[in-house]
């Protein structure tokens, strides 16, 4: 049995001091300051404050650990900018000749030039180059990465099952420097007071995650579109603790999209995109969208639904309504009025990410204009009664937590006024959508916690992204700790 004590924490926003013990893997007791006892294991926080450890519940695990070492092309204005900074990094840092160059990152919305095959030829003649789109839904390759996966391709652009097909083709680390990559963003991820992620990689996560053992977040493995017979034969279920990983590994929902994203203006909307008379992409119809849907659920799967422009959400929640089943949508980015009620209504998750926020403005306000009053609506979602949870969408934003909630306080991430601030929302319910809907800490709660080192509520959103996190428990486990 766990015997863990936490001395001089505040438990909650504005708590006052107390001794908090933890046995089991649960609270078990709040005191006075020192009347705690002693325990096989002693955290003392400092004064900080306890709170409900933090769930992402968007993440590309794989992809956020190998972003982490990949070139950086996020500050990129255009195509010729991109390919600079690609020269810098290899002129510093030099890779093998043979090596697959691989940069991410960038955001072509509000380019004036288009990417090319032809650019990263001519900058880096018979190389192969592998250039990933922050938003994961475009992929930029050279003429020799193209060759290396055997595809041909009039541009070198990809977008959406191209992309997502070809990125599965390219050579990737072996498995066992993969599952270390893994554990160190894992790590990371606690040190900013996560306690729980929702593994989103388009793999078979299950296997994946049960190969690597114990790890140091709870993990919800998602289960991808072309892996639900395999899941079906398994016998998994969306919440099912999977064996032999000591409580921390589940089965989470199945994974379908319906449209796009906003960046690569393959978002499915209403109305067409400025220039043009594209609405955006959509991926799955409702006629494949809702058999999918129901054999899901009738083998006990929720779904996750990706649905990013109006027209791909309405669609999204229609099929809901069809087969009668609560779950999840997947950024819920752009929505029509009278489809913002019916996330509560149908009890469907509006699963968003708000660091996408800040980031998209500008792109947001080139193609999507006169509708960014409905873009990202959180306050309005929250008013309808629906539930929000919060993810980072890593690596298209990085795996922290407080970068979201501080974005959906200001609408804002620099020195800009917010954008749309009637869409803000407060610290306790940006709290509670990071926290899997947990407002405080009480006996009895699940030991899934983090101690601050201030208290949220006195600090600016700014200071909210650099809060340090003094403790973070697992389980009644000290997963991290300063």
């Amino acid at each position: 049995m766990d015997d863990l004590l936490l001395r001089r924490v505040r438990p909650g926003l504005g708590g006052e001091l107390t001794d908090v013990r933890v046995n089991d893997g649960r609270v078990t007791s709040i005191t006075e300051p020192g009347s705690g006892g002693f325990a096989a294991r002693v955290v003392d926080g400092h004064g900080g404050t306890l709170l409900p450890g933090l769930v992402d519940a968007h993440v590309h695990v794989v992809q956020w650990a190998t972003f982490r070492r990949r070139i950086p092309l996020g500050a990129a204005r255009s195509a010729a900018e991109a390919i600079e900074l690609l020269l810098a990094h290899l002129l510093a840092t030099p890779a093998p000749q043979a090596e697959l160059v691989v940069g991410a990152g960038f955001r072509d919305g509000l380019w004036p030039d288009k990417p090319h095959k032809d650019l990263l030829q001519r900058a880096l003649p018979g190389r192969a180059v592998a250039l990933f789109s922050a938003d994961l839904h475009t992929l930029w390759l050279s003429p020799a990465a193209l060759k290396l996966i055997g595809r041909d391709d009039p541009t070198g652009v990809l977008l959406e099952n191209d992309c997502m097909s070809a990125t599965a083709q390219l050579p990737t680390a072996a498995i066992d420097v993969q599952d270390q990559w893994m554990a160190e963003a894992v790590s990371a991820a606690a040190a900013r007071g996560v306690t729980e992620i929702v593994d989103y990689e388009y793999a078979d996560t299950v296997a994946d995650w049960t190969r690597r053992g114990a790890p140091a977040t709870r993990v919800s493995c998602v289960i991808a579109r072309h892996l639900l017979d395999q899941a079906i034969e398994r016998g998994h279920r969306t919440g099912d603790v999977l064996p032999d990983s000591g409580g921390l590994l589940t089965v989470g929902p199945f994974k379908l999209f319906v449209d796009g994203s906003l960046n690569t203006r393959t978002a499915y909307c209403h109305d067409p995109y400025p220039g043009g008379d594209s609405p955006g992409q959509l991926e799955l119809p409702p006629s494949s969208l809702v058999p999918l849907m129901r054999r899901a659920f009738e083998h006990g799967l929720l779904p996750a639904v990706h649905a990013i422009g109006d027209r791909a959400n309405t669609i999204a929640l229609d099929a809901f309504e069809e087969v009668g089943c609560p779950g999840r949508i997947e950024h819920a980015q752009l929505l029509s009025p009278a489809d913002v009620p019916r996330f509560a209504a149908l009890g469907v998750i509006a699963a968003v990410q708000p660091a996408h926020q800040p980031d998209d403005r500008d792109v947001a306000d080139r193609h999507w204009p006169g509708r960014t009053s409905r873009a990202f609506p959180y306050r309005s979602l929250l008013e309808s009664g629906a539930r929000l949870e919060f993810g980072s969408d890593a690596p298209v934003a990085p795996l922290d937590p407080w970068d979201g909630i501080a974005s959906a306080i200001s609408r804002t991430d620099d020195d800009r006024p917010p954008w749309h601030p009637e869409q803000s929302i407060s610290l306790s319910d940006a709290l509670a959508a990071s926290s899997g809907g947990r407002r405080g800490v009480a006996v009895g709660d699940a030991a899934d916690l983090m101690v601050t080192a201030a208290d949220p509520s006195v600090l600016s959103p700014a200071d909210l992204r650099t809060l340090p996190v003094t403790a973070t428990i697992l389980g009644g486990h000290v997963t991290h700790q300063i």
